[in-house]
């Protein structure tokens, strides 16, 4: 494809804008010309029903007709409105035929009303068979004028949009009609002496003028917008190439002359000079231009000083996350001589290192501890107080303390020394293997998932108490749970049910469990694993927000 220079670029672009603007105009122009002129037809359409109904309500009991001609009609059935005999069964009217009557009142009187619209005559609409029946239609063509009775289809949005008017507003429509094409039928409606709707004052106007007017409109405005965006799209493309194009390929020669003279070593000004022909931007460009050259150089020495500054920085978050690694548990199976129980456990942090961990050690030889754990915060701060945590817990769980004892003397350690306000959620068991008797406490974090028997995994709800690191004084309550052989005890951070995926759409704790439940039955290992398939299926390529760490426990017996 052959490449286009800026100013055929520039012309074409200028062109193309002009006219789209030109289109804008114009459809802006007609749809407040036509909006204008429509709302004209109905104002003046909706004022002369209201004035006409006034006047009919006055002049003669239109109510009473429009009830002797809907009785009959409604009397009949399809096929008798259909036949040709159908006005016979309107003769016992007398009013129809009596000069003076209430018919031949509202008939003359409706003539005097048909000044500037098409049509004024009374009606009514059958909600059931979606009709307009005709009460009087002031119409002097004996042979065009529609009889008390006659009747044609109308819409059914029609129908219902006149029969359950509000008051609020004009009450009109306009449609297509297949008789007279486009027209604008307004009303007003004349109520009985119970407040019931018995006919309508119905005004007719075709919309044929507007559509004239908006045709002639329309020619007359697009020539002269044409016109204009010819004489506009070749001003602004001259002008534009005058003070764009050519001052751009000034800056571009001299560009490529600096490049030039880069690779011979020729040091000599380029851009100094090309602000005295253009304008104030292309002037700023050449200084700046001007300004780049003595840059670079600087410019190159830092990115060179910051590039070997992130590299050491990563080399040492690369370092202190080998050694958060090495400080949890990694080796499995942990204690390859027990065989009355099973635990697996891992941790993955959301960036280089975290602030989650879990713990498991021999407290002696029939207790287990196990703990969880997750650091307000991320990153190295996190890190760095996770350690800690972890090396307090750890002692105070050797010194042979109960679960909410060792929740108790870490939190008042914790609180000693804590500037940062930090704090910590703790879920921390104590198994006696023997028994299969687990002590635990939980210090504000996430409920564990517990499998008895032959059921499922199931959110074990136990006493929650504040997060280590919040009040000092704060003590820690623990319960027990007893395990059988097969029991599974399953425990996690919030990293697990709230990752997100591309919708902002959290995991939950239902798929969680949905994913334990898939093979209760297998290992501890395979447990966390299919976990963390089911997590990364569901989050896919979106970034990983918190840490994800999971431990389980599974109890044999003896």
């Amino acid at each position: 494809m052959k490449k286009k220079s800026l100013t055929e670029r520039t012309v074409k672009t200028t062109i193309v804008n002009s006219f789209i603007f030109a289109l804008i105009a114009l459809f802006i122009g007609l749809s407040v010309y036509g909006s204008g002129i429509i709302r004209q037809y109905v104002h003046r359409s909706f004022e002369t029903a209201s004035q006409a109904r006034v006047a009919a309500t006055r002049a003669a009991d239109s109510v009473n007709l429009s009830k002797q001609v809907m009785d009959i009609y409604r009397s009949l059935t399809q096929e008798e409105r259909e036949a040709e005999d159908y006005l016979d069964h309107f003769s016992s009217i007398d009013t129809v035929l009596k000069k003076g009557g209430e018919y031949d009142v509202l008939y003359h009187m409706l003539q005097g009303f048909i000044i500037g619209v098409d049509d004024v005559y009374l009606g009514m609409f059958d909600r059931d068979s979606n009709t307009l029946v005709y009460i009087v239609d002031p119409d002097r063509d004996e042979e065009t004028r529609l009889m008390p009775g006659e009747w044609e289809k109308v819409s059914e949005r029609e129908c219902r949009k006149f029969l359950d008017w509000d008051g609020e507003g004009m009450l009109y429509d306009i449609s297509d009609t297949e008789k007279y094409g486009w027209m604008c039928t307004a009303g007003y409606p004349i109520m009985d002496e119970k407040g019931e709707i018995c006919e309508f004052v119905l005004v007719d106007v075709t919309l044929e003028n507007v559509m004239k007017d908006l045709i002639d409109y329309a020619v007359k405005i697009s020539l002269a917008l044409l016109s204009a965006t010819v004489l506009i799209a070749w001003l602004v493309s001259r002008q534009m190439n005058k003070m764009v194009a050519e001052p751009i390929n000034n800056i571009a020669r001299a560009a490529a002359a600096y490049v030039e003279d880069k690779k011979e070593g020729v040091e000599r000004s380029h851009f100094d000079n090309l602000g005295d022909q253009s304008g104030l931007e292309i002037e700023n460009l050449a200084r700046v231009m001007a300004d780049m050259e003595s840059e670079l150089t600087q410019h190159e020495e830092r990115i060179t000083r910051i590039t070997a500054e992130k590299e050491r920085i990563n080399t040492e978050l690369r370092m202190a996350n080998r050694i958060q690694k090495s400080m949890l548990p990694h080796l499995f199976p942990p204690f390859p001589d027990r065989t009355e129980f099973d635990v697996y456990a891992s941790m993955d942090p959301a960036r280089e290192v975290g602030g989650d961990f879990y713990d498991y050690f021999m407290i002696d030889e029939d207790h287990l501890c196990l703990v969880i754990a997750d650091v307000s915060g991320k990153g190295i701060p996190a890190s760095l107080f996770m350690m800690v945590s972890k090396v307090i817990l750890q002692s105070c769980a050797m010194l042979g303390r109960s679960a909410a004892e060792i929740l108790n003397k870490t939190n008042e350690a914790i609180c000693s020394n804590n500037p940062m306000n930090m704090f910590i959620t703790v879920w921390i068991g104590i198994l006696e293997i023997s028994t299969g008797r687990l002590t635990a406490a939980n210090a504000g974090h996430e409920y564990p998932m517990l499998k008895s028997g032959q059921e499922p995994f199931e959110m074990y709800k136990d006493k929650h108490g504040l997060v280590i690191g919040a009040v000092d004084r704060a003590r820690y309550k623990e319960y027990e749970i007893l395990l059988r052989p097969g029991d599974k005890l399953f425990v996690y951070t919030d990293g697990v049910p709230e990752a997100i995926n591309a919708g902002q759409e959290m995991f939950g704790i239902g798929r969680m469990t949905a994913a334990l439940n898939e093979d209760a039955g297998a290992s501890p290992m395979e447990l966390l694993e299919n976990v963390r398939r089911a997590v990364d299926d569901f989050v896919e390529n979106e970034e990983q927000f918190d840490d994800l760490t999971m431990l389980c426990l599974e109890y044999k017996g003896i």
